[in-house]
């Protein structure tokens, strides 16, 4: 596999709940108003640290993306997606951005977010921004 290489960031953090690998700084968020299946997601429009999983088509919300999973590279998890293309028109500012589901990090306070009464079940993506 090779020598992994972790970036540190500094500032306000958003980091892996399950090994504290860093991920993105607050001063990133593009919107706080996604949403997932486990609840609470943000938009962010860089991240560090995740892999990219392969591409595939997803019927969200707001219509029909081409995302692809991202994990974390210190421990493996599952933490989000990127929009790799929009279908609609009006979608493609989220075209390049990621998505970090706040279940799965914890926050610059080292605040963790637990499944609520407001999660989803259904399909996952953004209200309107």
């Amino acid at each position: 596999m090779g020598r992994l290489f972790v970036v540190s960031l500094e500032g306000k953090i958003y980091s892996c709940k399950h090994c504290q690998t860093h991920f993105a700084l607050s001063e990133d968020i593009v919107s706080r108003y996604f949403h997932c299946r486990h609840g609470k997601a943000y938009l962010f429009s860089k991240v560090v640290n995740v892999s990219v999983g392969e591409k595939e088509e997803r019927l969200m919300i707001t219509g029909m993306h081409t995302v692809a999973d991202i994990f974390c590279v210190g421990c493996g998890s599952i933490v989000g997606w990127k929009y790799e293309a929009a279908h609609e028109k009006n979608q493609k500012y989220k075209e390049g951005k990621f998505i970090l589901e706040r279940f799965k990090v914890s926050g610059p306070d080292g605040s963790n977010y637990w499944v609520g009464h407001e999660a989803h079940v259904g399909g996952s993506d953004a209200d309107d921004v």
